[in-house]
């Protein structure tokens, strides 16, 4: 019995030190994997990554607002939202390899990353400044920005012997009917009238693809016309109670404050309808508040008004158009 018991005893313990080898060489790799150079990411056909999908509210399981545009080894963000220099790792996307920022408006969800691409980018080699993209203010914001990281810019870039040139914004003001043809990637803008602030949509299109990204609900019929057909729509969709029934389920919320939140987004009511009037293939959403615990919660009602493609998108989701 003795003798078993040994026997076993060693069985158990070469399995565990197996186990912990084993999860050692997982953590490191793990952890290797977080910090090591990338090389850059190519794209064979027009891309779309969802770097992050989340809104204007803090989210740990969802990153701000961010869309990244790939072919070949050209990529473009679509707003730079909380946390998307992380998100580009996790993507296995450099720092650096952005080549500009458009920015469908101003508000604060859209640009609060906007110093964290700038500079891990120039960490990571960039050396000539990030194009920035955007609507009336884009040039004030870079300059901010600027200025407030100069100390510490100056200061690194004497240490590391670095060229601050590729820690700036090289910035654009834009408005709807703005175009670039980036290679083989054409990109044109959309104005959406009618908000507290300037906002615009991007088309993207490339090898007969198209994919739109829209980043505001306030211009449902202005988006419509300038998503015509496109074969991917990234929208956003919100879930706001009406005051009706936030009074039925027992809500103290602000009736007030209720529509004005609605003024401003487009809910999951209503955006199967708008792709299913632009006659898009396929619907991708995000911005999703409150983000849903199963894709049907959403999916089971936008399609009762759009028969296309509906992705409910989480972080680093790549599509195709």
């Amino acid at each position: 019995m003795n003798r078993r018991l040994i026997g076993f005893s060693l069985v158990l313990a070469v399995a565990a030190a197996g186990w912990i080898t084993t999860c050692g060489a997982w953590q490191l790799s793990r952890m290797v994997a977080g910090v090591a150079p990338l090389e850059p990411r190519h794209f064979q056909r027009l891309t779309l990554i969802t770097l992050g999908t989340g809104s204007a509210y803090e989210n740990p399981d969802r990153r701000g607002p961010a869309t990244a545009i790939g072919l070949g080894e050209r990529i473009v963000l679509v707003d730079a939202g909380r946390g998307v220099a992380d998100a580009l790792r996790a993507a296995q996307i450099p720092a650096s390899q952005p080549e500009a920022v458009l920015l469908t408006s101003l508000l604060p969800e859209n640009t609060v990353g906007l110093d964290d691409l700038a500079l891990s980018g120039w960490l990571d080699g960039r050396s000539q400044p990030l194009r920035l993209i955007g609507p009336r203010g884009t040039r004030s914001l870079a300059a901010g920005l600027a200025a407030s990281h100069r100390p510490g810019i100056e200061a690194r870039a004497r240490a590391l012997g670095l060229a601050t040139a590729g820690a700036a914004f090289d910035a654009l003001e834009i408005g709807g009917g703005w175009s670039e043809a980036r290679g083989e990637l054409a990109v044109r803008a959309g104005a959406l009238p009618g908000g507290p602030i300037q906002a615009l949509a991007y088309r993207f299109e490339a090898g007969g693809r198209s994919a739109v990204v829209a980043g505001t609900g306030w211009a449902p019929d202005a988006l419509v016309d300038f998503a015509s057909a496109a074969n991917l729509l990234t929208h956003e969709a919100v879930f706001l109670p009406t005051p009706e029934l936030a009074d039925e389920l027992g809500l103290d919320v602000d009736r007030e404050q209720l529509r004005r939140e609605a003024a401003l987004h487009t809910s999951i009511e209503d955006v199967g309808g708008l792709a299913q009037r632009a006659g898009v293939g396929t619907l991708v959403l995000v911005r999703l508040r409150p983000p849903p615990v199963y894709d049907l919660q959403l999916t089971s009602v936008v399609d009762d008004d759009f028969g296309g493609r509906i992705v409910v998108a989480a972080d680093g989701d790549e599509l195709t158009p």
